[in-house]
């Protein structure tokens, strides 16, 4: 089992309980180890198997006592000091809080004024005008709860990237076209890849912050403002809140560095730059070495650096960390030596070994799909469509006598391409380890990607190291299995995989499809620093699909992945080679 989310849920309903009883410090505590047990690669249940409190102990963030909470939770089910606070603040605290404008300490004083426990309570005491007569509330504030309420219901989980990340390209091309806007940029969590999001952050540079909000409010992408004022403003646009942020243009390079994030990241770099005498906030880089009261305002000291986020970086000797990497995992230490990695670029990556067609569950034609293969700029192509077996919904697989006479079609196709076209497929990895085609079609094949699809709870180290060591497999599909939001995949021992597949010529997949994003980064940089070699695979499914290789580009970025530990940034000599 992985329960990595399940007891992050749990951590960050214990911060919201303890928010809402004023108590200091512990919210942000329980809310910090809850993103880091949410994105470790190595699952809770297996670390306390393996040594119990003080392993989980190892994750950072996690202290002793959330250890015990969270080797609780894996033992029994259940945290028994959440369950007291449920019993004190017997709420739905995740379903409020997604009401726009309501946090833990609004929830308990609706409690404790009207015994509103769920969003049904909400919504029912908004439209009897209950919540006006509430202390602190008004008539506006009870027309605003109402009006988002269905929004909370369908909008709580964070969204995908791949949702999020088209609607601010929009917004930052609209301010492109504006003179008022002399720079934008994204920040937060959308500007570092990360594969969900919380909401879409933006910022300006320009001196006339009003008319940049009132042409923000007025940008036809949003479908209703959430609020306006001077300097900020925030609007819903499909679905996502998106955050606006203006600032002068001098103070726009250290207010995109300290926007971006991530926390840990800045908490580092501040750390450093306290270190050297100096200090670093969203204002800039000031010189406070001869400053009595360093914390006597944002501005104090001499302002030394916060032009451009290189210039900050510069001023405390550090070479520029790309936002992908801007999670303090070793950055900050690279940096110091100048050694951070060349990373992948978009532009690097010839060619694509995992895609589909009509002939399985794709919705274009091979030749459809070379011919936009080859519009997108690929120098080669690998059509991959599905071998039945399990996991295969509809009966969409192809079985051994149909991936004989596809590898035909494909190869009468080559003859006719600008690009190079191998014929390939996506087998299925049985829960044992073993390929649904028979040896003989794999050995006739040029690329062979095998992928789990069924099955996907608990370790599936085993079963796929013993797929990575098959000697037909080239290429190992979306290891886990995992769908961002929906399920979390396998547990794996990324190092033990990496090492197989080293070993045995195998590439791992960074599937570029939005809703998987697998590898994650973390295993991503665990698999490069043990050996392997990944590979940037849409998994595409119609001819529009090539675009998401930026994601899968990006998700390797943040993996701290090289274009030489990329398969596909070799040419199609160079990828023929691997495949043998």
């Amino acid at each position: 089992m992985n329960h990595n989310a399940a007891v992050a849920d749990r951590l960050e309903e214990m911060a919201a309980h303890l928010e809402a009883r004023d108590v200091e410090y512990k919210p942000n505590a329980y809310r910090r180890a809850a993103d880091s047990v949410r994105s470790n690669a190595v699952s809770v249940d297996r670390l306390h198997a393996e040594g119990g409190e003080d392993a989980i102990a190892e994750i950072d963030d996690v202290g002793e006592a959330i250890a015990a909470k969270t080797a609780e939770y894996v033992e029994t089910g259940t945290i028994g000091e959440l369950e007291e606070l449920r019993e004190g603040l017997p709420v739905e605290m995740d379903a409020l809080t997604a009401v726009e404008g309501i946090g833990p300490k609004t929830v308990a004083s609706l409690y404790d004024a009207l015994g509103i426990e769920t969003l049904d309570d909400l919504e029912a005491a908004a439209e009897a005008g209950e919540i006006r007569t509430v202390k602190g509330f008004g008539a506006k504030t009870e027309s605003n709860i109402l009006e988002n309420i269905p929004f909370a219901r369908e909008a709580r989980a964070r969204s995908l990237l791949g949702d999020a990340r088209p609607v601010a390209d929009r917004l930052v091309a609209f301010f492109e076209s504006h003179d008022a806007v002399e720079a934008v940029e994204t920040a937060g969590s959308i500007r570092r890849w990360r594969p969900t999001i919380g909401d879409v952050d933006v910022l300006v540079a320009s001196e006339a912050g009003e008319r940049v909000v009132d042409l923000f409010a007025s940008w036809e992408g949003a479908d209703s403002v959430i609020e306006a004022g001077s300097n900020k403003a925030s609007v819903r646009a499909e679905g996502e809140r998106v955050d606006l942020r203006v600032v002068v243009p001098g103070e726009f390079g250290a207010a995109l560095q300290y926007f971006t994030g991530s926390k840990d990241h800045n908490v580092a770099l501040r750390n450093r730059a306290i270190g050297m005498g100096l200090k670093v906030n969203e204002y800039g880089v000031f010189d406070v070495s001869g400053v009595d009261d360093p914390d006597g305002g944002q501005r104090v000291g001499d302002r030394v650096a916060g032009e451009t986020e290189a210039d900050v970086y510069d001023a405390v000797g550090l070479s520029f960390v790309p936002p992908d990497l801007r999670e303090d995992r070793g950055e900050i230490e690279r940096a110091a030596e100048d050694a951070l990695p060349t990373l992948v670029e978009t532009a690097d990556v010839r060619g694509d070994l995992h895609l589909h067609t009509t002939a399985s569950d794709g919705s274009a034609t091979v030749e459809e799909m070379v011919e936009a293969a080859a519009e997108y700029g690929h120098e080669y192509v690998s059509v991959a469509d599905h071998a039945t077996g399990p996991g295969m919904v509809g009966g969409v697989g192809l079985d051994d006598d149909g991936l004989l006479a596809h590898a035909d079609a494909i190869r009468a196709a080559d003859d006719d391409a600008s690009i190079d076209v191998l014929a390939g497929v996506e087998a299925n990895v049985g829960s044992d380890g073993s390929i649904s085609v028979g040896d003989d079609v794999l050995d006739a094949l040029d690329c062979v990607v095998a992928s789990p699809h069924s099955a996907l709870d608990g370790d599936g180290t085993d079963r796929l190291v013993a797929a990575a060591e098959h000697p037909a497999v080239d290429i190992l599909g979306h290891p886990t299995g995992r769908l961002l939001n929906q399920r979390p995949g396998h547990d794996v021992d990324i190092e033990r995989l990496a090492a197989a597949a080293a070993a045995h010529g195998t590439a791992l997949e960074i599937n570029a499809d939005p809703r998987r994003l697998d590898l994650g980064s973390r295993r991503v940089k665990a698999a490069i620093e043990a050996g392997a070699t990944v590979v940037i695979n849409t998994d595409a499914h119609g001819t529009g699909a090539y675009a998401n290789a930026r994601f899968g580009v990006h998700t390797a970025r943040r993996g701290w992945a090289e274009p030489a530990d990329v398969l596909n940034c070799r040419d199609a000599a160079g990828v023929r080679a691997f495949l043998g």
